[in-house]
């Protein structure tokens, strides 16, 4: 059948809608288009009756020719035509949305306005194009950048078929030279040796200002979403609509009609066509202005393909987008479109899918426990809806608790820990409900049980959709974990101060982790801490140095250190400073109902710990949002959880939860700190817990449409959808940010203020008070219909604290600002390198064969990091901040991707523990790089270039290095190393001087195992005797510590 869809000039002409709806009847049900005769007979009753027909035939089976039945149709419409009454969006599939229509699908890109007035077939590209596996085919057009496929002559329909049978590594590189290295930046190449790991395939869709696509991709990423598993990777497509730079919070009318009809028509990749499905807003859009690096991420999925290879049953097959919603959960009687959009975000969270059948396990609902005063009556609140303690949690049977991955966050395991899990953050689709909150493990439950409450409910089941097959599955999105290393942040150090903590106390903090910065350049420990604590800043490279017993006067060493040191001291002037004996730990209410109203249950590594506990919860401002409570140790509730640990248990006792006197707390996952840090008890007072004093349930919008998604026709409602990302994206919202800087300045200026200032600080006081009501109405407006916040002029800060590095600023001499101060105080050693030079052990002859193979593979790789380090257009300011941006969190592909190449080169796997050659031919060419970068550094004067030795060669020249000095290994747990680092070398716990061997300790790493591989990832640390010059009685020969890895980022 064609695909064209234009009719000649000698067609009546027919409404862009009728046009669509006809296409999508005629492909939906293999049926020709309609004749002249018939379009002038539908042209002739007008769009509404037109569609009306249209509708009834597209909702039924045509039996013999569309023709026909139009026909048919017509003659039984009435004179007049009525116009159809709005339905709900999930009540028939009569009432298709604009986004299921199918523009014409001849060509394979260009504007939406040009693709429907095509009129050619499918051409035979496109044809060829769509016998490819996807993602080879959307790598070609990834490489032709805005052009169209037929329109450039460098491939034919014969080359694309002749590539259809190469692995993904050489039809990279066949299709890069043959349209890449044209057509895109050279930064924008997808060159990768990890095709074939099982990672979340990501496909983006770059639309700019004229309505122009660039697709880009396909990017890995180690997680995975409901929807993608739902779907298929292939059939989710992240779409980035540009804005204007120059004022990104004026968005232009024209643009806006622009993005709508997109929204409208779809997006075609290839013969695939997307439409508009959900988005979701990640916060922190204030803090960035680049267009392409929005928080709020949108997406479109695959509704239909005319690709050959993609012939097979498809599980949104014949569904309207509004049906294809259905399939997720039944969000259509929630209370507004906002909430609709909030709740149904819910399949983009990260998660691993408990594999179990939800057939067999028995869902049960149980009551929330309520709040009552004392006389036993229940308490209200505000919105007279009853207070309840056991908000957002629920239980779970201990054989079903022990089928979920262990050490989970955000969907990725984030330690190599076997702790079974105490409590797990869940999302549940379950027959169109959706649940989310967290469950605990409860040994008392029979076998596949999972008990929720109300409270965790979000999205009901519509039992009048009982006929469209739902995606059931439990999602895990993390567990109970081990606590990592805790620090303060200015928030937290505020709040503090004001409770009576000594400016002393946190001065003293700065001071030491001041001296272990600036001691790096001479002391092992310092040096090993600091590199081990930013070691996801470098993939852990000055760590495994140090503990392979490099020298601290080494090169590129010092070069790294002096990085690492500047990191810690902009850390630590921004408040984030680390105190001992205290953790964050996941919350949930006390299953016993022992636990007292000012009591908590707090299970660490050791089990229950008793006594008093500070507790508080991020974000919290208000000066009672840390309480200080009682840590009881309840025997009960082992017969609950048993053995598992890491978590705090609030009491189910009082008129009020706890967690909700706690910046408004709750149990779906919020994580708690708590702190027995003795000098934190013995100075701070608690204050009254915060109560809310409005409600925003409770104050008129006439904003937001007081109409819930089911009084929405479904073409109304995809519009309202789509109107409200464009408002979220291109409209965000600045209250949450405004109310959290003038808090910070107000609360700074009331910690300066000295007791003889009575009645200033009464009125700087109220007006904290007040923005603090405003910041928690702002965290929760999406939730309560999204109704706008906005902080009153007379309330905003007019100058800021200088620590806040703004232009009305003043100086501060609150202790945020004497911590500011104390690290700029601090003069930076000179980090640069005067001399670069070579290290002894590695001063040997190396093969001429091998200096020769890595000269040109060293040339090659400087040009391929300059290009994977170029950002084409952008200006070079913009594109050093971009880069800095993603080396700091690890995410600069292109670069990584390169030393992956050339790793595989010198091991011939990913890995050197992997690696399959001989030892002796591993290390000639490992010292072969070095040899050839250092001598490149040496004459550049610049020591940075010593680093694609140590990216690359590292692991060998360690092992080399090791290997000189005859060491043997033995296994270690980091957290032994952790320990050992928290506490000073020369004190036993006892407060005795101890003398020890001296021991150095190197680290060289494997990677993580691919995502569903059994196989378990190390850390291995070599030991020396020169490396920590710490003394110790612990061993008396030198040895190799082998270490299974945790959190990176936890290793100290």
């Amino acid at each position: 059948m064609s695909d064209t869809w234009s009719a000649p000039v000698a067609l009546a002409a027919l409404p862009d809608a009728v046009e669509q709806l006809l296409q999508n009847i005629c492909m939906n049900q293999n049926q020709a288009p309609p004749g002249a005769y018939v379009r002038q007979k539908l042209a002739s009753l007008g769009e509404e009756a037109a569609l009306g027909i249209l509708r009834v035939i597209s909702a039924s089976i045509i039996r013999k020719s569309l023709d026909g039945f139009i026909l048919y149709m017509i003659d039984k419409a009435p004179p007049q035509a009525q116009r159809l009454a709005p339905v709900s969006p999930l009540r028939t599939p009569s009432s298709p949305s604009h986004l299921m229509f199918s523009p014409p699908l001849g060509n394979l890109r260009g504007s939406p306005s040009s693709s429907l007035s095509s009129d050619s077939a499918v051409s035979p590209k496109l044809a060829a194009w769509g016998e490819l596996e996807f993602r080879k085919a959307f790598l070609i057009l990834s490489y032709i950048g805005e052009n169209q496929l037929d329109d450039i002559d460098d491939i034919s329909a014969a080359e694309i078929r002749s590539l259809k049978h190469l692995g993904m590594v050489d039809f990279e590189e066949r299709v890069w030279e043959a349209l890449g290295q044209k057509y895109i930046d050279k930064e924008d190449r997808r060159m990768t040796l990890d095709w074939d790991a099982k990672k979340t395939h990501l496909y983006h869709c770059h639309v700019s200002l004229d309505g122009k696509y660039r697709f880009k991709g396909p990017y890995f990423h180690k997680t995975k979403t409901h929807l993608h598993r739902v779907l298929g990777d292939e059939n989710v497509l992240a779409v980035k609509f540009a804005e204007e730079v120059a004022d990104s919070r004026i968005f232009s009318r024209d643009y806006y009609s622009m993005y709508h009809k997109i929204a409208r028509e779809g997006i075609r990749v290839g013969s695939h066509r997307y439409c508009f499905f959900v988005f979701k807003d990640g916060g922190k859009e204030e803090k960035k202005k680049n267009p392409t690096s929005s928080a709020v991420k949108c997406y479109f999925i695959r509704m239909e393909s005319n690709a050959t290879i993609d012939q097979s049953q498809y599980i949104l097959s014949r569904k309207t987008v509004n049906e294809a919603r259905s399939v997720f959960m039944h969000a259509h009687g929630l209370s507004s479109v906002t909430s609709f959009m909030a709740r149904f975000s819910l399949i983009l969270s990260k998660t691993v899918k408990l594999e179990v059948d939800l057939a067999s396990v028995n869902i049960e609902v149980i009551e929330d426990v309520l709040c009552r005063d004392r006389d036993g009556n229940i308490v209200y609140d505000k919105d007279d809806k009853p207070r309840i303690h056991t908000d957002g949690t629920g239980f779970i049977s201990e054989d079903l608790a022990l089928l979920c991955p262990h050490n989970f966050y955000k969907g990725e395991q984030i330690r190599d820990e076997n702790v079974e899990p105490l409590l797990i953050q869940f999302r549940l689709f379950n027959n169109g409900c959706a649940v989310k909150g967290t469950v605990l493990v409860n040994k008392k439950l029979p076998p596949r049980t999972i008990q929720v409450r109300p409270s965790m409910v979000k999205v009901l089941t519509d039992p009048n959709l009982s006929t469209i097959r739902t995606e059931n599955s439990f999602e895990i999105v993390g567990t109970s974990n081990k606590p990592k290393r805790t620090f303060l942040s200015r928030y937290l150090i505020a709040l503090l101060s004001y409770g009576g903590v000594p400016k002393e106390y946190f001065i003293d903090i700065v001071i030491n982790a001041l001296r272990d910065a600036h001691g790096v350049f001479s002391n092992k420990r310092a040096a090993l801490k600091v590199s081990v604590c930013h070691g996801d800043m470098d993939d852990f490279s000055a760590a495994r140095m140090i503990l392979s017993g490099i020298p601290l006067d080494e090169s590129f060493l010092q070069h790294r250190l002096s990085i690492l040191m500047k990191e810690e001291q902009r850390s630590l002037g921004g408040g984030k400073l680390p105190v001992p004996e205290s953790y964050y730990v996941m919350g949930t209410a006390d299953p016993t109902g022992i636990l007292e109203s000012d009591e908590v249950c707090v299970i660490l590594d050791n089990g229950q710990i008793s006594g008093k506990v500070l507790v508080y919860r991020n974000p919290g401002l208000h000066f009672g949002d840390i309480h200080v409570l009682k840590a009881t140790y309840v025997k009960a509730l082992e017969s609950f959880i048993g053995n598992a640990k890491y978590a705090i248990f609030f009491s189910c006792k009082g008129p009020r939860s706890l967690a909700d006197e706690i910046a408004g707390g709750d149990f779906d996952g919020d994580l708690y700190w708590v702190s027995r840090n003795p000098q934190l008890l013995e100075y701070y007072k608690g204050s009254e817990p915060w109560t809310p004093t409005s409600s925003l349930q409770n104050v008129p919008n006439h904003n937001v449409l007081n109409k819930k998604p089911s009084d929405f026709s479904a073409e109304e409602l995809e519009e309202e959808l789509f109107k409200l990302f464009l408002t979220t994206r291109f409209q965000p919202r600045y209250a949450k940010s405004v109310a959290a800087d003038s808090w910070l300045a107000l609360m700074d200026r009331l910690l300066i203020l000295g007791e003889d200032c009575i009645e200033e600080k009464d009125h700087v006081k109220a007006k904290i008070l007040q923005l603090i009501d405003i910041y928690y109405d702002a965290l929760d407006a999406p939730k309560k219909g999204g109704q706008k916040v906005k902080v009153p002029k007379k309330l905003r800060a007019e100058s800021f604290p200088h620590y806040m590095e703004r232009h009305n600023s003043y100086t501060s001499t609150s202790i945020l600002g004497l911590i500011y101060d104390k690290v700029k105080s601090y003069q930076s050693e000179d980090p640069s390198v005067k001399e670069i030079w070579k290290l002894p052990c590695f001063d040997v002859e190396v093969p001429e064969a091998c200096l020769n193979k890595w000269k040109e593979h060293y040339e090659q790789y400087r040009q391929e990091m300059a290009n994977a380090m170029n950002n084409g257009d952008v200006g070079k300011n913009e594109a050093a901040k971009e880069v800095i941006r993603k080396y700091k969190k690890g995410k600069n592909e292109a670069a990584e991707e390169v030393i992956r190449k050339y790793k595989k080169i010198l091991y011939g796997a990913a890995e050197f523990e992997e690696s399959e050659r001989g030892m002796e031919e591993i290390f000639n060419e490992a010292l072969a790089i070095y040899h050839i970068t250092y001598n490149f550094a040496v004459s550049k004067r610049l020591v940075k270039y010593c680093g694609f030795a140590w990216k690359v060669a590292g692991p060998a020249l360690l092992k080399y290095h090791a290997m000189k000095k005859g060491e043997q290994s033995i296994f270690c747990l980091p957290s032994v190393l952790q320990e050992i680092l928290k506490h000073p070398f020369n004190r036993s716990p006892f407060g005795e001087f101890r003398t020890v061997d001296k021991v150095s300790i190197g680290l060289a790493t494997r990677p993580h195992a691919p995502s569903g591989d059994t196989a378990r990832s190390s850390t291995h640390f070599h030991a020396s005797a020169t490396a920590l010059n710490a003394p110790t009685r612990l061993h008396k020969t030198p040895f190799t510590l082998k270490i299974i890895p945790m959190d990176k980022s936890e290793a100290i």
